[in-house]
Order: structure tokens, then C-alpha cells, then sequence
């Protein structure tokens, strides 16, 4: 037991020599899935995709250096924007992407993995919504980054895996419609290594 555990001290420490902490920040342009509101009792639903909003990001990362691969786990407060309609949707959750990339050429690295998100608070504007469904969500990543010294830009899409809804009540409560939390959005980061 006590050769497990100094080895895995030893991995650890060794890759802590190839590590690079650092902090990151940026925009994103995001849009959540579909929103259906029952209009009238029968078959009247109103379905609307929502309109694409500027949100933000910050947080901080671990890049593990393996040659020409690397792993980038991060850990990043999201705050996200749609619009239905009238109505604004605002998210904020905590993301853990789990990347993998590769250098390709002088500064220039592709990346892909997934991401974990954690709902932390959602808010429909004009209206009552329950909690997601689930509050814990998996989701995927991919994107390029350009490294120039200590500071990195990348542009990244993330794309949520499966529906993750939110009912929408009216002033007793009944359910009138759903909201797809699952996010679909172009990120852009700056990213600065400490």
C-alpha cells in the first residue's frame, strides 16, 4: 500500500513539472434549446428556438504538457443569455471541460472533450420556472487556440448532450410549457498562464 501511494506522489509530482497553471476569461454567444409554450388548452403550442445573446465566462485551468499532446482540465463560471419572444433566459452554471490537444503547428493547438456543467440558477424573465431537471449535465467541446508567450486566445463550440428541461409555470403553478437548458454556443477565450 505505502509503494501505491508513493508512486502515485512521484506521477503526480512529475507531472506537475510539465504543468502550467493559469486563469482565462471571454465571451459567449449563446443559445439554448427550444422553448414550447401550450397557448391555449388542446394542441396550440408555440415552439421558439430563441435568439442568440452575449454572455460571460471566467475561471481557471491545469495544462498538462505530454510532447505534442496536452490535457487541459478548467474549472469556469458561466453565465449565459437567450431570448424567447419577450422573455429573457438567463443561466449561470459552473463548467469542467476535459480537454485534449494536440500542437499542430507553432502556436497554433486543436482541442476536443467533454464538459461537465452544473447548473447553478436559471431565471425566465415575466415568468415562474422550476429547477432543471437535472443539475448536473454532460456536454461536449471542440475548438483551436493560438498561444502566443503566456497568453492564449481560443475559440471553442460547446453543444450539450441530451435535453436537460425546465418547466414553466403560470401564477398557480400549473405547468404551461418547457424550456431546453442545453446550451449551444461559440466561446472566445483569453487565457493568461500564471
Amino acid at each position: 500500500m505505502k509503494n501505491n501511494l508513493l508512486c502515485l506522489i512521484l506521477l503526480f509530482a512529475s507531472a506537475s513539472c510539465f504543468a502550467q497553471f493559469g486563469v482565462k476569461a471571454g465571451l459567449n454567444f449563446n443559445s439554448n434549446g427550444e422553448l414550447k409554450e401550450v397557448v391555449t388548452v388542446g394542441e396550440n403550442i408555440i415552439e421558439d428556438s430563441g435568439d442568440a445573446k452575449v454572455g460571460y465566462h471566467v475561471g481557471a485551468y491545469y495544462n498538462i504538457d505530454l510532447g505534442k499532446l496536452y490535457l487541459r482540465p478548467e474549472l469556469v463560471y458561466t453565465k449565459t443569455k437567450s431570448e424567447y419572444q419577450s422573455n429573457a433566459y438567463d443561466m449561470s452554471k459552473i463548467d469542467v471541460p476535459v480537454l485534449l490537444g494536440l500542437d499542430v503547428i507553432g502556436p497554433l493547438s486543436v482541442f476536443a472533450g467533454p464538459a461537465f456543467q452544473y447548473t447553478l440558477d436559471n431565471d425566465f424573465e415575466n415568468a415562474t420556472i422550476s429547477d432543471v431537471k437535472n443539475d448536473i449535465t454532460v456536454g461536449f467541446n471542440f475548438g483551436a487556440m493560438v498561444k502566443i508567450g503566456n497568453v492564449g486566445l481560443d475559440v471553442r463550440y460547446e453543444r450539450g448532450f441530451s435535453e436537460n428541461e425546465a418547466s414553466i409555470l403560470d401564477s398557480n403553478n400549473v405547468q404551461i410549457g418547457t424550456l431546453d437548458s442545453r446550451p449551444s454556443q461559440i466561446i472566445f477565450s483569453l487565457s493568461l498562464k500564471l
